[in-house]
């Protein structure tokens, strides 16, 4: 008698089997890793909103001469679905950028509203704090 070839049911069952519990596995860490890479994009545009403000108050002595950005909503990613509306509100002398989650990165209650001001100062009102998101 010739030996069969081939797989078995039970074979196939326990591949099966472990490519979901692998699945299971990487594709949460997958959208976590896709939701800080979001977060970072939007403080590095926060960052770039802060630095053209540094500039414009060197050189006029008052954030309020940005009038491009003082009081304006902005979004991050510049082009494309955006992750975070900017909103940048500026006195002659102080500035604070708040960056709100939007579209699919609502689902990040980790960090969820960042905000930065003139002095630095950064926070977050999510549950890791300002420690755990900057």
């Amino acid at each position: 008698m010739r030996p069969s070839r081939g797989f078995t049911l039970i074979e196939l069952m326990i591949v099966v089997a472990i490519i979901a519990i692998l699945a299971a596995i990487a594709y949460p860490s997958y959208q976590e890793h896709i939701r800080k890479n979001r977060r970072a994009q939007g403080k590095a545009d926060m960052m770039e909103l802060a630095q053209r403000l540094e500039r414009t108050f060197s050189i006029d002595r008052a954030y309020t001469a940005a009038g491009t950005i003082c009081g304006k909503d902005l979004q991050s990613p510049v082009s494309g679905t955006s992750y975070y509306k900017l909103t940048t509100a500026c006195t002659a002398t102080t500035f604070t950028i708040t960056a709100a989650p939007q579209n699919a990165q609502t689902a990040d209650t980790r960090c969820g509203k960042l905000t930065l001001n003139q002095l630095g100062a950064k926070t977050a009102d999510g549950t890791l704090g300002a420690a755990g998101c900057w």
